[in-house]
């Protein structure tokens, strides 16, 4: 189990990615900047720019396109399996960059002292895919669109 600040990730699982971290908003706002385009643009790219097409449905797809700093441009996408408003969402998650890896990602929203509690699981197809995903830093750059989330979550309440 390793911790940045704010974030808890245990990779002790022989295929999972398990991330937790709390912030000081209402679970429906949470879960609605996961949901939405306009929120999604502000977080979720690690406060870098980005492109964001969203159809939030079971069976819906997004694409996500990071206008990085470096001049890359790092585009993921994937499409809802499951939606339990707004407790849940189970999604496929694929980095553009590595075809043909496709993760299944559940996110539980819950309702924590005024607060919400994300807890975010990543099933890969083997070990040898989570570990890739692990050694590309993937902690730290969810610790930083974390971040830019709680930025974004405390100037709309």
């Amino acid at each position: 189990m390793t911790e940045t600040r704010d974030l808890t990730v245990d990779v002790s699982s022989e295929r999972d990615i398990t991330m937790v971290r709390s912030f000081d908003a209402p679970r429906d706002l949470v879960f609605a900047a996961h949901t939405q385009a306009e929120h999604l643009k502000q977080w979720w790219c690690r406060g870098n720019p980005a492109d964001v097409e969203i159809d939030f449905r079971e069976g819906g797809r997004y694409r996500i396109v990071e206008h990085a700093p470096d001049g890359n441009d790092y585009a993921f996408r994937g499409e809802f399996r499951q939606i339990a408003a707004p407790e849940r969402i189970v999604q496929t998650f694929e980095f553009e960059g590595m075809p043909g890896q496709v993760a299944v990602e559940t996110l539980v929203f819950t309702e924590q002292d005024g607060g919400t509690l994300l807890t975010s699981t990543t099933r890969f197809d083997t070990a040898a895919q989570r570990d890739g995903m692990v050694e590309t830093g993937m902690a730290q750059g969810t610790a930083e669109s974390y971040a830019a989330l709680d930025r974004h979550l405390s100037t709309l309440h």
